[in-house]
């Protein structure tokens, strides 16, 4: 009797270390960005790029199905493409899309909350899944592309540009003699 349950336990202890590791190479697999369709709109003449403005409606789980959010309950959420009010992943997952269409995005931890997740409600190194509808897509206009793609060019010129001016109106400043005292000194050597 103690041969066979010491066999049993040996067994049981066996069987869970392969489902644990299972479990765990589950989890591992998931390494890239995976985006599926789920509802294709009759016609999709326009499709989302960067700086283009979403409204989505979404509900994110993690991998064993729990729902971490949704915006079911709530008004559709504005996404900014480009600006990072969402996480990596889903922000990938949202460019070339059309309005109405449905999808369904995994995606792994390192283009999600990463090692530290998002505490209580998402562990760390945790994959998740969203469902997301487009209701609506803006591109962005003229004058916002201008602002998005040529304003931070200038502004990473014009930084430098005043930093050098203001370093050299100091430096000039710094070397040039005050003629108050030069006057004085004159007035002195006469005397």
């Amino acid at each position: 009797m103690g041969i066979r349950t010491g066999i049993a336990l040996i067994l049981l202890v066996a069987f869970a270390f392969v489902a644990a590791e299972d479990d765990e190479s589950k989890e591992s697999v998931i390494e890239q960005l995976v985006v599926e369709t789920l509802v294709m709109p009759e016609t999709c003449t326009i499709t989302s790029t960067m700086g283009d403005t979403l409204q989505i409606h979404y509900t994110g789980r993690l991998m064993d199905g729990k729902v971490i959010d949704t915006s079911l309950s709530r008004e559709p959420m504005a996404v900014e493409l480009g600006k990072r009010s969402v996480i990596t992943g889903l922000e990938q997952a949202l460019v070339g899309v059309c309005q109405g269409q449905k999808i369904k995005v995994t995606i792994p931890a390192h283009l999600g909350y990463g090692k530290r997740g998002y505490p209580p409600t998402i562990p760390g190194d945790s994959a998740l899944e969203f469902e997301v509808e487009v209701i609506s897509l803006s591109q962005q206009t003229t004058w916002q592309k201008l602002v998005n793609d040529v304003l931070p060019l200038v502004c990473l010129a014009l930084v430098p540009t005043l930093l050098g001016l203001v370093g050299l109106y100091l430096y000039n400043k710094a070397n040039a003699q005050p003629q108050g005292k030069k006057c004085k000194d004159k007035k002195n050597k006469k005397k």
